[in-house]
């Protein structure tokens, strides 16, 4: 059993080598968000 554990790690380890889950591209954040825009139209009145 403890060896099937490491064989499923190193799968999953190559696997998250070649096509990652996480993508940073997806959580950056881009430009000013709906509270800027908010403040903006406060302080051009």
């Amino acid at each position: 059993m403890r060896i099937w554990a490491q064989i499923i790690k190193a799968i999953i380890a190559v696997r998250e080598f070649v096509a990652p889950t996480y993508r940073p591209e997806q959580h950056y954040m881009r430009g000013p968000g709906p509270a800027c825009a908010r403040m903006r139209s406060l302080n051009c009145h």
